[in-house]
């Protein structure tokens, strides 16, 4: 009878506990919004060395070309990846420091305006509006794969009714990054890049009879899933780095100070291996 008692009282401090983590709500609302959290691909895009001049370039679109959509029941008509891969590429592309990005997807927007300053400026006498700047080089790609399930895996252990299991899924984005001479219509430098998207679960629980008319079930969980965006931002962020590597191993551009490129986050880049299924 003291066993049973001493397990009621345990039972009960665990659910009291339980409950205001699963009602209470506090700390979730009111946050305030914040800069987008960004991968370690990012320091070294921004801790690359200096070129001898950046270059204007144009980026229309950078579109997702896989087609897929989330699984049910989560939604059937919403992406599985970002629509926003142009604007992520041009952002990239400016924190580099290798290239100046030419506003091309609104650009029709941008006419407009220009038609309103020129039309605003006849009227006044005024005719010195500046011509655009036209780009050198032109970025063209998408998000070329989206895979579900490449790998997934889990264990667990239960005896008496007192268990813990733990699971994983593993997914991967592929994005194709070129470098476009707009004179020429040459590909110059092309890139595949891959970012994993990793997903975890935790659980334990307890369920067993204390006697034959009171049961005791306990569940504890937590869920870790890695954001889509920040894995597709990762992969653009990786494939700028690895086609500003290309072009200078092959001079299509080169460094402001050429002696730096041994020791410089370029060379690991070059020097990394191709992995192998």
């Amino acid at each position: 009878m003291k066993t049973l008692t001493s397990m009621l009282a345990v039972a009960s401090l665990a659910l009291a506990g339980c409950a205001p983590m699963v009602a209470n709500t506090q700390g979730l609302e009111g946050v305030p919004s914040t800069l987008m959290p960004r991968t370690a691909t990012y320091q070294d895009l921004i801790s690359l060395p200096p070129p001898a001049g950046r270059i204007p370039v144009a980026i229309y679109d950078f579109r997702d070309q896989t087609g897929q959509y989330r699984p049910a029941p989560a939604s059937t008509f919403s992406t599985a990846v970002t629509q926003g891969g142009a604007a992520m590429l041009s952002a990239a592309l400016s924190d580099s420091g290798w290239f100046i990005p030419l506003e091309r997807v609104g650009l029709q927007n941008l006419l407009t305006e220009r038609k309103i300053i020129r039309a605003n400026m006849e009227r006044t006498g005024q005719d010195d509006l500046a011509a655009l700047q036209a780009a050198n080089l032109l970025f063209e790609g998408g998000i070329i794969a989206f895979d579900s399930n490449v790998r997934t895996g889990g264990a667990g252990a239960e005896y008496f009714g007192i268990g813990a299991s733990g699971q994983y899924q593993v997914d991967q984005v592929t994005v194709n990054l070129r470098a476009v001479d707009i004179t020429t219509g040459q590909v110059i430098a092309n890139v595949n890049t891959s970012k994993t998207i990793y997903s975890r679960e935790l659980r334990a629980g307890v369920y067993r009879f204390i006697d034959f008319s009171r049961l005791l079930e306990m569940e504890a969980g937590y869920t870790s899933n890695e954001p889509v965006q920040m894995a597709v931002m990762s992969a653009i962020e990786s494939a700028v780095i690895h086609l500003i590597a290309q072009g200078v191993e092959r001079q299509l551009w080169v460094l402001q100070d050429p002696d730096i490129l041994q020791t410089s986050e370029l060379m690991d880049y070059l020097q990394a291996p191709t992995p192998m299924l």
